[in-house]
């Protein structure tokens, strides 16, 4: 795993560079804004990127959205001391695969890019409780959820497969229905829930219990 850091604070990313390095991750470097986070993106091109909130000038997330639309297979996780719910709220909307609060142990630090790399969607104690909250109260998604929202039976068994892991064509051999039948209703759920990407709904998945974490 490759890993970028982007913070303001010198002190605190030279520590996580060093606890990174000892666990076994390597970090490829280093920015202080969104906009260098950016930039490095583009030409380190890391697996994962490390990402605080709150910076001056181009903030954690602001970059995430712009990273996110650029290079969409480099999975950003926020690690922050902002517990705001519109920082949560807005970094999972803005593509963000997980959101970690600063106060986190190096145990517990590590366990959560573990899970990263399994496809699961960090997130430190207490703020799945709040996300999914917000998706079923529908205000995470800017409005509330309108009746054309609501996933079929058909698609919450698809929804259900995917976040197992399970490719579209194991999950068409499951239900005994085509692949191209998979990928259609894959398309109305990001559509229905105003989602980017599987990673994103393999977060709301486990949040439904639909799959372990």
């Amino acid at each position: 795993m490759k890993v970028l850091l982007v913070d303001d604070h010198p002190l605190f990313m030279e520590g996580l560079q060093n606890l990174l390095g000892a666990m076994g991750i390597e970090v490829v470097g280093a920015a202080k804004n969104g906009l260098e986070a950016f930039e490095k993106a583009g030409t380190l091109r890391p697996d994962v990127i490390l990402m605080d909130v709150r910076m001056p000038g181009c903030n954690g997330l602001e970059a995430t959205r712009l990273i996110k639309a650029k290079f969409p297979d480099i999975r950003i996780v926020m690690l922050t001391a902002s517990e705001a719910d519109e920082d949560l709220f807005e970094a999972v909307k803005s593509g963000a695969s997980g959101y970690l609060l600063k106060n986190l142990n190096a145990g517990e630090l590590f366990g959560m890019l573990e899970a990263l790399k399994q496809g699961e969607a960090p997130l430190s104690p207490g703020l799945a409780a709040r996300v999914l909250k917000e998706f079923n109260r529908g205000e995470i998604l800017g409005k509330e959820q309108e009746e054309d929202q609501i996933l079929t039976e058909r698609q919450m068994e698809v929804l259900s497969l995917v976040a197992q892991g399970k490719t579209y064509k194991e999950v068409a051999e499951s239900l005994y229905v085509t692949e191209r039948t998979v990928k259609y209703h894959m398309g109305k759920i990001l559509e229905k829930l105003h989602m980017r990407n599987r990673a994103q709904v393999i977060a709301y998945a486990s949040h439904m219990g639909l799959v372990d974490m």
